[in-house]
């Protein structure tokens, strides 16, 4: 069977390129119009990656980096089905995962943020779906933490998400925000966002039935690749 080629993309769903209340979009938004190109063969087939040397602990953040102990903060699972824009299972797709720690700090040499590194956390982790498109990772709550877009915004907790999908048209990175978190609605990031239902996808509810009594609660994030529905690229056009 030949290759479809991918929805098109729904611009109503998705923010804006230029929303100066976001300083960093300025800059990076595109000064002429935008070019619509139709999908060529090699973009709707491939290529993917990363499908090879999976460590069995790659999903857990908890122990993949722990060097004399558990890291601290609230452990948790965020778990979920990578679905295409048919809702379909992706099957063998690669996820990753990236964070800031439970003091909301990242490990590169560019955050300066006063909060200290978790000697034993490392803030990444990846995994494959499975047959039904299912993925899960253990992790601990990242924190909040300010950034320099006007003089007092905070970014919420979120954890970053990349999905490879089943061609290089269909990768995604973005952004999982938690139910509930009071910093959700006072982001310009998330604000740029035109539709309340775009926002709602984002944000992973609390699932009590995934979690582990005594140990770790879990949030349910859900990613739908490519389409009219799909889960927002990473505060960008491009990609969806």
């Amino acid at each position: 069977m030949k290759p479809a080629e991918f929805f098109q993309r729904d611009r109503t769903w998705h923010p804006p390129a230029l929303t100066p209340d976001y300083k960093t979009s300025v800059t990076r938004s595109p000064k002429l119009a935008m070019l619509s190109l139709q999908g060529s063969m090699s973009e709707i087939t491939g290529p993917t990656f990363g499908h090879s040397d999976i460590d069995p602990i790659d999903n857990d953040m908890i122990k993949n980096y722990a060097k004399t102990g558990d890291p601290v903060g609230e452990r948790i699972v965020v778990h979920g089905r990578v679905l295409d824009e048919e809702g379909r299972p992706v099957r063998n797709t690669l996820v990753e995962a990236w964070q800031a720690n439970a003091g909301g700090r990242y490990r590169h040499k560019k955050d300066t943020y006063l909060a200290p590194i978790d000697p034993n956390f490392g803030g990444c982790g990846r995994t494959l779906t499975d047959e039904n498109g299912y993925y899960f990772f253990r992790t601990v709550k990242p924190g909040a933490y300010p950034w320099r877009n006007w003089v007092n915004n905070w970014r919420p907790a979120h954890i970053h998400f990349s999905v490879f999908g089943t061609a290089f048209a269909q990768r995604l990175i973005t952004q999982m925000y938690f139910e509930g978190d009071p910093l959700i609605p006072l982001c310009p990031i998330l604000k740029a966002i035109p539709d309340q239902r775009a926002i709602d996808q984002l944000i992973a509810p609390l699932d009590m039935n995934a979690s582990i009594p005594l140990d770790s609660l879990a949030y349910k994030f859900d990613i739908v690749l490519r389409g009219r529905r799909s889960t927002l690229f990473e505060n960008r056009l491009e990609g969806n």
